[in-house]
């Protein structure tokens, strides 16, 4: 599936910025189900100085600065993505605990970040990980666990809400329940990775639209023994398809946020944010 991906951002400040250096994490990348064919960032007020970049982990970063006084910033990231989607998940039965790291890379997903640290969490996965489950069957009870216990509900947590706190009141956005599965998958010793992404906006005829469309999504990775990287959607209850458009991924939100930077001056901002995946 071809899509043609459109993401805006709109910052309206009350008073005059002066200055403001900003990080995009705005252009999908290129995986081994999707390849970003061609990616476009526009941006008002002209920056005085703009570059773009891989970061350690392989994702498209872009840097740019704004010298001259503005009350509005509009980034604009227009990109054709085709995603094929991964193939079918065959179990090969291997339990969750025989994982065997070889690759010293992994090692970077599976240490808590002050996002993702959270003894509650341990103790909320710990009855999907029985002893007898592979890995499959457990990270796939506990997606689902998570779609159930926790209420989708918008504006009930900001993106500084700590995870202890979305563990308490059971409701979130799909950040929030990104950033709970992965904690529990490293604390039963499975690397995991926050994912940032979109989902198609108008589903194919006769299926449902999922939750999270029209919007930046998330989800998670989890490498599991036999499998590999295999991406796990907690807030739509299923396994990432042709529908999830990668964009990047990090050990949590904070690493891989859309945008990210600072400004001089600027007074209050209100923020507008408008996301389109239409197919070809």
């Amino acid at each position: 599936m071809r899509y043609k991906v459109r993401h805006q951002t709109t910052y309206l400040y009350s008073e005059d910025v002066s200055l403001s250096h900003s990080l995009l994490t705005c252009q999908p990348r290129t995986t081994p189900f999707q390849q970003c064919l061609s990616s476009h960032t526009w941006i008002e007020p002209n920056p005085t100085y703009w570059e773009k970049r891989r970061d350690a982990l392989g994702n498209w970063i872009g840097y740019f600065s704004l010298e001259e006084r503005h009350r509005k910033l509009t980034i604009v990231c227009r990109s054709l993505v085709e995603v094929t989607g991964p193939t079918a998940q065959n179990d090969p039965g291997l339990s969750w605990n025989a994982l065997e790291l070889t690759d010293p890379e992994l090692y970077q997903f599976l240490y808590p970040t002050p996002w993702t640290d959270c003894q509650e969490c341990k103790d909320y996965a710990a009855a999907s990980f029985s002893t007898g489950a592979t890995a499959l069957e457990a990270v796939l009870q506990l997606t689902g666990r998570i779609h159930q216990d926790f209420r989708y509900l918008p504006g009930s947590t900001v993106v500084s809400t700590p995870i202890a706190q979305v563990m308490k009141q059971r409701q979130g956005v799909c950040q929030d329940f990104a950033h709970v599965l992965v904690s529990c998958l490293r604390h039963f010793g499975l690397p995991a990775r926050y994912v940032s992404g979109y989902l198609l906006t108008t589903p194919p005829a006769g299926q449902a639209r999922l939750v999270g469309a029209d919007a930046s999504h998330a989800w998670a990775s989890a490498w599991l023994p036999g499998l590999g990287w295999v991406d796990f959607d907690p807030t739509n209850n299923c396994l990432c398809d042709e529908r999830h458009v990668v964009l990047a991924w990090g050990r949590d939100y904070q690493e891989v946020a859309p945008v990210r930077g600072v400004v001089l001056g600027g007074g209050r901002q209100q923020i507008q944010v408008g996301v389109d995946v239409i197919p070809e």
